[in-house]
């Protein structure tokens, strides 16, 4: 098997025969392919249709959940069944074109990719999706140093071993590519993609859905610096606290000592003793991770390309 297309989709029965002819256009007589569809919880006719769909073709898997649980739990069951070299992954609302896949495939062999990003450079969205789209783009790219123009796309393509080594959830969907970074896979590229406006349904896009994927990009740029040295951040941050709070009871007890000020009326006497007291917590709360992760041994191995 050389390429397998995962195909997230919630309540998109109406475009799912259309997006299965263009992806066999697409693809037949040059590739070898799969097609996996992931039914993340849809209350529509989707599942009956790729029930039909699957009699037809033969490279046609589905797999429905019970409940919606979001697309990066959606992804990844796709992910966990993907047998090809290549794995393009593709919305189901036709707004991306099966055509682009050959040609992000040819650029990844060519420039010996790890990953090939889509990117809408040309949008038929609304500007209430557009507009927070790029605004989160480029907040993304800054905080994450990579140079993407569209994160969001769900036109991508990746080598086997990349999806192999990452894991997703929450709405991690959108850093994939930080995730392959983070596991070695750092030569990642972009494509302009055609984009098209929606053809049936409606957009699952909510502003919900960008707010908790900047507390997801927070948490994972923190999880990816420091949950292997706890000790960095919490000891540093601790002591600085100590630091500034020791600095601040000096000063108090000098102007006790040498100058006979009442510190009964000080509030900085408050302030040192609440930066000591918090410096100390936030610094054990380091020490306690950096002994956790010792004594359970869960130190991330490292990610071994090659052996001889």
């Amino acid at each position: 098997m050389q390429v397998s297309i995962i195909v997230p989709l919630f309540n998109e029965d109406e475009s799912l025969a259309e997006l299965t002819e263009k992806i066999n256009n697409a693809l037949s007589g040059t590739y070898t392919f799969e097609i996996i569809f992931v039914d993340d919880g849809s209350t529509d006719q989707s599942w009956q249709e790729l029930q039909k769909l699957s009699e037809h073709q033969q490279n046609i898997q589905a797999i429905r959940f019970r409940k919606n649980y979001g697309k990066s739990t959606a992804l990844q069951a796709g992910f966990d069944e993907a047998k090809g070299r290549y794995i393009a992954t593709i919305d189901a609302d036709l707004q991306d074109d099966p055509n682009e896949i050959p040609a992000m495939i040819e650029k990844m062999q060519q420039e010996g990719l790890d990953l090939v990003s889509g990117w809408k450079q040309k949008r038929y969205d609304p500007l209430s999706k557009t507009i927070p789209s790029r605004f989160f783009n480029r907040v993304t790219a800054g905080l994450t140093g990579i140079k993407l123009n569209d994160f969001n796309c769900g036109l991508k393509v990746y080598k086997k071993e990349v999806i192999d080594d990452i894991e997703l959830y929450g709405e991690l969907h959108r850093y994939i590519p930080l995730l392959a970074q983070r596991q070695g896979y750092d030569k990642i590229g972009e494509k302009i993609v055609y984009h098209q406006a929606r053809k049936y349904g409606n957009t699952k896009f909510g502003f919900d859905r960008y707010m908790h994927g900047f507390l997801d990009l927070i948490t994972l740029l923190f999880v990816n610096r420091y949950l292997q040295r706890p000790m960095h951040f919490f000891g540093t941050l601790g002591f600085i606290f100590l630091l500034v709070g020791g600095i601040i009871n000096l000063y108090l007890t000098v102007d006790k000592l040498f100058f006979g000020v009442h510190l009964s009326n000080r509030p900085l006497l408050l302030l040192g003793v609440m930066l000591m007291v918090l410096g100390a917590q936030i610094f054990s709360i380091g020490f306690l991770g950096e002994l956790i992760l010792k004594h359970q041994g869960q130190r991330q191995p490292p990610n071994i390309q090659d052996k001889i």
